[in-house]
């Protein structure tokens, strides 16, 4: 229904933006130019969608691998100790505990397709526990601010579109990535935890908080310290490095598991033309709208004037044109990912906006639907804070990344 509404208004606000050049400025090109942006931007969605096959089929194999070989239950090992202790409404050994466990573990890994049900089953078994039906419990809020907070470790969808759209390395902003969607996790925890009053100051999870924030702490440092020009080089080198070593570790546990590899990655690789082609209309519906937006010089309006107060503190706004994936993300996902394709159509996938675009779009999750599917799966209507702390969460992650990006790519 959101995505409905801003559809509706790019076409509105552009048509309103239109007339007023045509008015005030007597420009009588600017309606043919938002016709022939709307075809080109048609064709450009086709072309986009049908060129993903080839990345989406590799990637959705390899995925496959992982989740045959057990990916999935080794991260729900290793971070399972940290949610008991941040979900204490939950007894000890209830099933709930481990379903919260998988499904974060699913989303690190990029497993959408597993992660969703896995998080509609652990939000059922939270809500037995709930003794009021219609309101969230402490623990349903902190899964759901988790989930909205994104932490993904293999950011496939985005790599996978900067190499179709012509990135020399897709994978340079795997290292940014990363980095925002941790500040982003970390506020949403840290929000919760206060408002929840959890002991943060438990030895478990200042084992995992510290431990992992030193870790990050020390790659910002690390990187901070290095010239420019080595920044890209090391970061990419790095970045490629962890990828392949992941698709190993794949591989290995599948072997370990006597998993029969090759037919694991056929059956995984099997969905991709599928999703290419599924996605065909709605990446065409959003990047049209966005592109007579754009042609329309309200695009131009909007950053120009962010751009403005900017400058009025003596800001540098080369971040400016890609805060529409920012502004999108936390509404919609298809939008943001239509905003983020046309930063980088407009500006080059190798460019600092395009990779920032795709920083943004790796940087949080949907909060706005995550809450409506989870919560509406349960029929939960008062969320409490659930959605002040996701939009935090999602605050944090973008402010890191234009930090990130500008120690990276700037």
């Amino acid at each position: 229904m959101v995505l409905n509404y801003i559809w509706i208004g790019f076409f509105i606000l552009a048509f309103v933006a239109g007339l007023m050049r045509l008015a005030f400025a007597g420009d009588a090109e600017v309606f043919p130019a938002m016709m022939n942006s709307a075809f080109s931007m048609a064709r450009t969605g086709f072309d986009i969608s049908l060129g993903l096959t080839g990345a989406i089929t590799l990637w959705l194999g390899i995925m496959k691998i992982g989740e045959r070989g057990g990916a999935v239950e080794l991260f729900s090992r290793m971070i399972g100790p940290f949610f008991r202790k941040i979900l204490p409404g939950i007894p000890e050994g209830h099933p709930a505990i481990g379903s919260v466990i998988m499904n974060v573990a699913a989303n690190m890994l990029g497993l959408d397709n597993a992660a969703t049900p896995l998080g509609l089953k652990a939000m059922r078994e939270m809500q037995a526990l709930n003794p009021d039906k219609d309101t969230a419990s402490d623990a349903q809020i902190m899964f759901l601010v988790l989930n909205t907070s994104g932490l993904t470790v293999i950011p496939v969808s985005i790599m996978v579109y900067r190499a179709q759209l012509g990135a020399a390395d897709p994978s340079d902003v795997f290292l940014p990535i990363l980095l925002s969607t941790y500040f982003s996790t970390l506020a949403g925890l840290l929000v919760v935890a206060l408002r929840q009053r959890i002991r943060l100051w438990d030895r478990t999870i200042m084992g995992y908080l510290g431990g992992i924030s030193a870790v990050i702490l020390g790659v910002l440092l690390y990187f901070s310290s290095l010239p420019k020009e080595d920044i890209t080089r090391i970061s990419s080198l790095v970045s490629n490095l962890l990828l392949f070593s992941v698709i190993v570790g794949f591989i290995v546990l599948a072997v370990c598991r006597r998993v029969n590899v090759y037919e694991s990655f056929i059956e995984g690789a099997r969905e991709g033309f599928s999703i290419a082609v599924r996605i065909i209309p709605y990446l065409i519906a959003i990047l049209v709208a966005v592109g007579v937006f754009r042609a329309s010089g309200a695009m131009d309006v909007l950053t120009g004037a962010i751009g403005s107060v900017l400058g009025f503190f003596n800001m540098d706004a080369d971040f400016v044109p890609a805060l529409p994936t920012a502004l999108m993300k936390p509404l919609s996902g298809s939008g943001a990912r239509g905003m983020m394709v046309d930063a980088m159509t407009a500006y080059g996938a190798d460019s600092f906006v395009g990779r920032l675009a795709a920083t943004f779009q790796g940087a949080t999750d949907t909060t706005f639907y995550i809450i409506a599917v989870y919560f509406g799966a349960v029929g939960i209507r008062k969320t409490r804070y659930a959605v002040s702390c996701g939009l935090a969460a999602d605050c944090a992650g973008m402010v890191a990344a234009v930090f990130v990006a500008y120690l990276f790519f700037h």
